[in-house]
């Protein structure tokens, strides 16, 4: 019988983008970096992120303020829609607000999401093999991370939507055999001074 152990799995998005989201901005830069600090501590074995300019430059940012861990780009850690939910599945209040948000999505994109979600899933959660703990970083997007929440609490595939975090927040998961995974922080920006938490967020997210 193979040995498992426990997964912690530290979601954080990338920082601050540029309007056209080529590079990130100062503001990004620099919430990158304090993560990176905030982190010096954790005993992560590799650095997993997107392949869209911003999340690798946030990795490369924040993966230069540790010692030697590795970054490695993913497909799976992306930004794409990872479920396009139909009408009956959302509650009546907001269905019609829902929908119109995802309106512009089509159906390649919705099938590529579907799949990439799948193996976000896959490569990304459950214990490990192995007799020791593993600790993994994602840096990805708004939407990866609410779905990754969404699914360890077991939540309807639609509820991805409205799990909304902060540049440069950070998330993190707990899978242990044979116990359902944990929760235990989520869009944290302790890390992050009061002017560069919830960049890119109406002034209501600002608590």
């Amino acid at each position: 019988m193979t040995d498992t152990a426990a997964r912690y799995l530290y979601l954080a998005r990338h920082g601050e983008a540029s309007a056209d989201e080529t590079a990130l901005t100062e503001n990004g830069r620099r919430q990158a970096v304090l993560l990176g600090e905030r982190l010096r501590g954790a005993p992560l074995s590799v650095i997993h992120h997107g392949p869209l300019p911003r999340a690798e430059e946030t990795a490369r940012l924040i993966g230069a303020r540790l010692d030697g861990v590795p970054l490695r780009r993913s497909e799976a850690a992306g930004d794409y829609v990872p479920h396009l939910p139909a009408r009956e599945e959302l509650p009546p209040d907001s269905a019609d607000a829902r929908l119109a948000f995802l309106s512009g999505v089509t159906e390649e994109e919705r099938d590529l999401g579907r799949e990439l979600a799948r193996e976000a899933l896959a490569e990304f959660t459950g214990p490990v093999d192995g007799e020791h703990p593993r600790h993994e970083l994602v840096v990805t997007h708004n939407f990866l991370v609410g779905w990754l929440v969404r699914a360890a609490l077991d939540a309807p595939a639609w509820r991805w939507m409205g799990l909304d975090h902060g540049n440069a927040a950070l998330t993190v998961l707990r899978y242990a055999p044979g116990r359902p995974p944990s929760v235990l922080l989520s869009n944290d920006m302790r890390h992050l001074p009061e002017e560069l938490r919830w960049t890119g967020f109406p002034p209501e997210f600002h608590v």
